[in-house]
């Protein structure tokens, strides 16, 4: 017995002295930067709390989004860079209003944090209102989320005059990162939800020539060349005219499309997979992300049309935006709508990639793909008023609306 009194004690003794086991998950605040790791994977995320946007998302090192030089030149100017919020409304409208439980809202166009003629992105992407709620680290994950009192802007609330709050958390857990979503209404009438998100993923290696699509969704919006739906729709195959599986993005020029039934396996998730040479991204969506848009222009060029209805996809509208105007001649007043949709200008098929000139420089760029988690489709509460779109969802008086999407890889 004295014996097994030395031992254990020896043991003890020894397990004190051992340094402590490092710790899988961190979660450390330097000023305005959350870091978020996941050292086993080596997944570091980078959330600026005061704008809950995701500024740098790496593996092993490799950026998985898109992001600016520096967290300065991110802060003064986000545009789309790291992991904006589309909010209050996800892309287009087709007039500079919208509908909601039966009643028409007109923008004020004078405000600036909405332009005519096709509105576009919403308008809180860059804002710095935003509260840290808390950030930690456990032996499951690390996270930080962020609040935004949405009701306490008053531009805000002039434009989309539904009080509600917006809670982002972004978890770091088994080499994923979680993108959770709360939005609570504290108005008296039932809150349309058509938020989304607009990260812009490139591989290391190989370009945009190289990589492959895999797309769990069965049905493509057919738009008019103002990427605007027209309500008819047609099989994803129809669109690609290949397999959903193996969209190689080099056969196409710019694709910037709506997709939607999408394909979910047992947990009711849909995957988007961006792969080449043995590495693949994944973006994962919950049951209550309805839609994917696909964004992508070729290498070399943009391809016509873009965001906004042909003036490109560049600055958004949100409180990073560049400000319009400058100096010159007056700009025309803009139409106010509402723009026509026929479908007859339908655009059928994905146009085909234009081969660069003999002799142009090589891309300088390596390209991307964009894979936006939406609610709803483009211009979902105009067309849900119009009897056209059927799956708008809403949050009654009280309730709230919560979900994630998930980022993986594979090969890094």
């Amino acid at each position: 017995m004295r014996m097994l009194r030395l031992v254990l004690a020896a043991t003890f003794a020894l397990a004190l002295a051992a340094p402590a086991a490092a710790q899988r998950y961190t979660a450390k605040q330097d000023g305005d930067v959350i870091e978020l790791a996941d050292t086993s994977a080596q997944m570091n995320v980078s959330v600026v709390w005061s704008m809950s946007d995701a500024w740098r998302i790496q593996v092993k090192g490799k950026d998985l989004v898109r992001s600016s030089a520096t967290l300065a030149d991110f802060q003064a100017r986000p545009g789309f860079n790291g992991m904006p919020l589309l909010a209050p409304f996800a892309n287009r409208l087709d007039e500079t209003a919208f509908y909601a439980n039966g009643k028409k809202y007109n923008f004020d166009l004078e405000l600036g944090n909405v332009r005519g003629p096709i509105p576009s992105t919403g308008f809180v992407n860059g804002s710095k209102a935003w509260q840290l709620v808390e950030f930690k680290a456990d032996g499951k994950g690390a996270w930080v989320t962020c609040k935004l009192d949405f009701y306490k802007n008053p531009q805000y609330m002039q434009q989309f005059p539904f009080a509600h709050t917006i809670t982002m958390t972004y978890r770091v857990a088994d080499g994923a990162l979680e993108v959770r979503t709360r939005l609570d209404n504290l108005s008296n009438e039932p809150m349309p939800v058509v938020i989304g998100y607009h990260p812009i993923f490139e591989l290391p290696d190989g370009t945009r020539n190289d990589w492959t699509v895999s797309a769990d969704a069965k049905t493509h919006w057919i738009e008019i060349p103002q990427r605007l739906p027209t309500g008819e729709t047609q099989p994803i195959e129809n669109f690609f005219g290949s397999d959903r599986t193996a969209i190689q993005l080099g056969k196409y020029a710019l694709i910037d499309d709506v997709f939607t039934d999408l394909v979910r396996d047992a947990n009711g998730r849909a995957t988007m997979k961006l792969q080449y040479n043995g590495k693949e991204l994944h973006v994962s969506l919950g049951p209550k992300y309805k839609t994917v848009l696909m964004w992508s222009t070729p290498l070399g060029g943009g391809g016509g049309g873009g965001r906004g209805g042909g003036a490109g996809r560049g600055g958004g509208q949100g409180q990073g935006a560049p400000a319009a105007g400058g100096g010159g001649a007056a700009a025309a007043p803009t139409p106010s709508g509402p723009f026509p949709v026929d479908p007859a200008q339908g655009v059928k098929v994905a146009p085909p990639a234009v081969p660069p000139a003999e002799g142009a420089p090589a891309p300088a760029t390596k390209g991307f793909i964009a894979f936006e988690p939406m609610v709803a489709i483009t211009n979902a509460l105009n067309l849900a008023h119009k009897g056209v779109y059927k799956d708008l969802q809403s949050i009654q008086p009280g309730g709230s609306w919560e979900e994630s999407f998930w980022i993986t890889t594979k090969g890094y």
